[in-house]
């Protein structure tokens, strides 16, 4: 597992802080890693969510990429890495910031009976353009506002061209998704199979589809103040520049002036697999303010929090 930067060491003493029992349960699929995670074994299983500033590591925040990260890509997350995210709920503030919106996201991390802004303290959805805190949503801001109609549909021109023209071995459906605060270009279309998902992102780590088709969409609109972002197996996402992942900093920054005893995090953890130059945790895993951790899977993940926090 590679890392920008050596990790602050957990507060060994959270590790002994015990908090108040409760008996919760809730139904549906996943519900028995969700009742496990509320009433299993260990002090931290069995109890409630501290407030945000009373998190026995003090001044840190976990975030976390989705896709490759938490789950396999496009993929529900396991009962054991839900389990795993409660237990350092308990001792730190968690978030996961992805590029999908959050309807997927909910689909990935939670169930129609359990909902994902129930599960994280924060949700990031669309690299928080799309923003949650403890349920409640925050502001959020619309790509289409932001670039115009006319600019937009000679983007889309273009884009729908490109793929028609693309000699790949497969295409099916959706191949532009229109978020709140981007869009999603896949060649091959979101409506792939993950068998055909699998097989595709073989054949573009081969013969470099989409990189070639961002150079192609760059070439063809310079002036339009766009950045380019790969990430999944399928697609890459189209966004303003300085509406990459780190563009959830501000949410996190924003903490420390709240007037009901906000936080000021200092340490901002950050997990993804995409953290090479052109990926979509690229410029979050570099940024700054973060102390940046690449990962291969979800299981390496789990391995380092772990190690990290002693759970």
């Amino acid at each position: 597992m590679a890392q920008k930067r050596n990790p602050e060491d957990a507060n060994a003493a959270a590790r002994r802080t015990s908090i108040t029992e409760q008996n919760t349960t809730k139904p549906g699929f996943l519900g028995n890693a969700w009742n496990n995670m509320m009433k299993g074994s260990g002090p931290e299983a069995a109890s409630i969510i501290p407030p945000l500033n009373q998190r026995p590591v003090k001044n840190t925040i976990c975030l976390f990429d989705v896709d490759g990260t938490l789950t396999p890509a496009r993929r529900s997350v396991s009962p054991e890495m839900l389990q795993l995210l409660s237990a350092l709920r308990h001792k730190v503030a968690i978030g996961f910031v992805g590029g999908s919106d959050l309807a997927k996201q909910q689909e990935q991390l939670g169930t129609p009976s359990i909902p994902v802004t129930t599960l994280f303290d924060f949700c990031f959805a669309e690299n928080g353009l799309t923003a949650y805190r403890m349920g409640v949503p925050l502001a959020s801001h619309s790509f289409i506002k932001w670039l115009g109609e006319p600019a937009y549909q000679r983007l889309m021109r273009f884009i729908l061209h490109y793929i028609a023209d693309l000699d790949i071995p497969v295409k099916r459906g959706t191949f532009v998704e229109f978020r709140n605060g981007m869009i999603n270009v896949s060649p091959i279309g979101r409506n792939a199979s993950v068998e055909e998902r699998n097989e595709y992102e073989r054949f573009d780590l081969e013969h470099g589809i989409r990189r070639t088709f961002v150079e192609a969409i760059k070439q063809q609109f310079p002036d339009l103040g766009l950045t380019y972002s790969i990430g999944g197996q399928i697609s890459f996402d189209v966004f303003p520049k300085g509406w990459d992942k780190t563009y959830c900093l501000q949410h996190v920054a924003a903490e420390a002036d709240r007037p009901d005893g906000g936080v000021a995090y200092t340490t901002i953890h950050f997990f993804g697999d995409k953290t090479y130059q052109g990926g979509n945790d690229w410029e979050i895993f570099e940024d700054p303010r973060t102390v940046g951790h690449s990962v291969r899977s979800p299981d390496d993940t789990a391995a380092e929090l772990r190690r990290m926090f002693d759970l």
